[in-house]
């Protein structure tokens, strides 16, 4: 009887430990699942830069980024949040940037509704 007890000891430590195992696990996936979503955007926008530069057509009928950034649009600003929501990342001042894991923010959502 004792070794019984002693031997389900043992395995509720080893599930302990494996329980934080997960849990790190879990940690390291939302990272890389984070830094993913972000080097996907990033690489979109390399892609739309590279292509604005490499395409006479597409560059003569744009203005200058300098020109641009004079006239700001009116809710560019609240449009960039908007998308940014949209693909999947924290827009609130509570998780600014970070991957949505599970579903809409209230917190996001109410900041929009502004």
């Amino acid at each position: 009887m004792k070794d019984i007890f002693m031997r389900v000891d043992e395995l509720e430590s080893q599930l302990g430990s494996i329980h934080a195992d997960f849990g790190a696990l879990k940690y390291k996936i939302k990272e890389l699942l984070e830094e993913n979503q972000r080097l996907r955007i990033e690489n979109q926008q390399l892609r739309k830069v590279l292509k604005r530069e490499t395409d006479p057509a597409i560059a003569a009928t744009e203005e200058p980024a300098a020109e641009r950034k004079d006239k700001p649009t009116v809710g560019e600003g609240y449009d960039n949040l908007a998308r940014l929501y949209n693909e999947g990342f924290h827009i609130c001042n509570v998780y600014y940037g970070h991957l949505r894991m599970e579903g809409d923010c209230l917190f996001c959502l109410s900041f929009l509704s502004k």
